[in-house]
């Protein structure tokens, strides 16, 4: 059986304008890789409201699970919630449950928990809520699609909180190998063995070094002695 799917939206302005760099994108896809999980998907939408439900749509429809980063908090252009509710045609409002997380943090805080803060307390009425044990104001998840803060620390906070509730697959198992030859050379071996080894995922990344040429091949699947085997006959074809 193949491995579950799934995919991942980002949404924000900074990070299409290039102010903010994406950090989550690379922690779940470790994450997904050691669950036996696929990532297949990544997509990035500015806060755009039809262009964040459009993309919720067809994620949601296309993959087993979906994961979304940003746009949760207590700003005018936090407009996730909102987004996913409509979405799903999900009604959405403060929540009484959200609402009480962040009551007992603040009053703890001796911090007003104002309207603007209330606002993260503004979660889609079918929607379960997602632990959040570094700033409390949780994600939720509504069908297949897990709803997270930006923030890394949060999202990774969060990360944890659904893996185990998701059904996964084989880990996928890498292996490299560093060939000192120019991809010209490597291309043909290479594209044999993929033929060979359709189930295995493989890519060549190539450097130059003090004047020559190499690339890093890299052998991607879930079964061991399938991969091992493949990179056995790459490393056969090119000995030093």
């Amino acid at each position: 059986m193949p491995n579950p799917t799934a995919a991942m939206l980002v949404i924000g302005d900074e990070i299409l304008s290039g102010r903010t760099r994406d950090a989550n994108m690379h922690h779940l896809a470790g994450q997904l890789n050691e669950s036996g999980i696929d990532l297949r998907e990544v997509r990035v939408v500015s806060d755009d409201p039809d262009a964040i439900v459009a993309a919720v749509k067809a994620l949601s429809d296309a993959y087993d699970t979906v994961f979304t980063s940003g746009g949760i908090g207590p700003t005018h252009d936090d407009i996730t919630a909102d987004c996913i509710a409509a979405a799903f045609n999900d009604p959405i409002d403060i929540r009484a449950d959200a609402r009480a997380l962040l009551q007992a943090h603040y009053d703890k805080q001796g911090t007003d928990l104002n309207a603007a803060r209330l606002r993260m307390a503004r979660i889609p009425d079918s929607a379960t809520l997602i632990d959040n044990p570094v700033s409390v104001a949780p994600g939720f998840s509504i069908q297949n699609v897990h709803v997270m803060a930006g923030v890394p620390a949060v999202f990774q906070a969060m990360v944890a909180s659904v893996l185990p509730t998701l059904t996964g697959g084989d880990p996928l198992i890498s292996k490299t190998l560093r060939i000192e030859r120019g991809e010209g050379d490597i291309a043909g071996p290479l594209g044999e063995l993929a033929n060979a080894y359709p189930a295995l995922s493989m890519g060549s990344y190539p450097y130059q070094k003090d004047g020559k040429y190499g690339a890093n091949i890299v052998m991607r699947g879930t079964d061991m002695t399938m991969l091992s085997e493949a990179m056995e006959k790459l490393a056969a074809a090119f000995p030093e």
